[in-house]
């Protein structure tokens, strides 16, 4: 019972209508009847299919063997009517000319033939095994044939082109050898510059001395005693310079 009366309401007292949603009306194109009409005027018959009744192919025109094979041309009759080249070889039908004779000696001929013709040079051969095995010298590479030939001897050109490339590249660098030397040579210092370099070194004495005079008289920290000590290690130097330049009069020094 309380469910049912939960289920109860005012609105469900009176039955409602089911409402069915109404369709829209169908889209029709307005071009609809002129693109049927186009169509059915560009339409060919018998397009896709073929023609209707197709000829069959008699059954006495069947393929045969070698029908399909390249045939050659016919024969011209200006081919047949050519004669043959003439044989060397006499024909089996053809005789000897009968009843030729010569008046000519063979024999002495042959025999004046052979006593005044020059003896025959033997070809120089190459026996290089006790059996007698011969060999013909010429080809067997022991005679130096080389030697008769006309650049036997010559130097080639391209060994001669590489030497002059060589002496070449060899004055380069001796030519750019003594231009460094000549560049790094030593000159010597003129008296003018002896005296300027002298009054300079003397002059940074005195103000390195200045500095070490103003030091304080107790010297109780670390910097001071590293200042004091540099001082003296300048002061030390430049007296040594001094003394260097003042002692030798013909100073040399590097061109750089």
């Amino acid at each position: 019972m309380a469910a049912q009366s939960a289920r109860e309401s005012v609105y469900t007292l009176l039955p409602r209508l089911e409402e069915k949603p109404v369709k829209p009306p169908r889209y029709i194109s307005i071009y609809r009847p002129s693109v049927k009409q186009e169509a059915e005027k560009n339409k060919a018959k018998q397009k896709t299919m073929g023609p209707a009744k197709v000829e069959v192919p008699s059954p006495k025109n069947f393929l045969q063997k070698r029908s399909k094979e390249p045939k050659l041309p016919a024969r011209k009759k200006e081919q047949d009517s050519k004669k043959l080249p003439a044989l060397s070889v006499p024909r089996r039908t053809d005789h000897p000319v009968m009843g030729i004779q010569s008046k000519k000696n063979f024999i002495n001929t042959n025999a004046v033939a052979a006593i005044t013709e020059l003896p025959k040079k033997p070809r120089p051969i190459n026996v290089d095994r006790r059996q007698g095995d011969k060999y013909l010298l010429e080809a067997s590479g022991l005679v130096p044939k080389y030697i008769k030939k006309k650049d036997y001897g010559v130097i080639p050109k391209y060994v001669t082109e590489r030497k002059e490339k060589m002496k070449k590249a060899q004055k380069e660098y001796e030519d750019s050898i003594l231009e460094y030397l000549k560049k790094r040579a030593m000159k010597v210092l003129s008296d003018e510059e002896r005296k300027c370099l002298l009054q300079g070194l003397k002059k940074n004495w005195d103000e390195v001395y200045r500095e070490f005079q103003c030091l304080p008289v107790k010297i109780d920290t670390i910097p001071k005693m590293l200042y004091k000590g540099k001082l003296e290690t300048q002061m030390k130097q430049l007296e040594h310079d001094i003394e260097m330049i003042k002692k030798h009069k013909v100073i040399y020094i590097a061109n750089e």
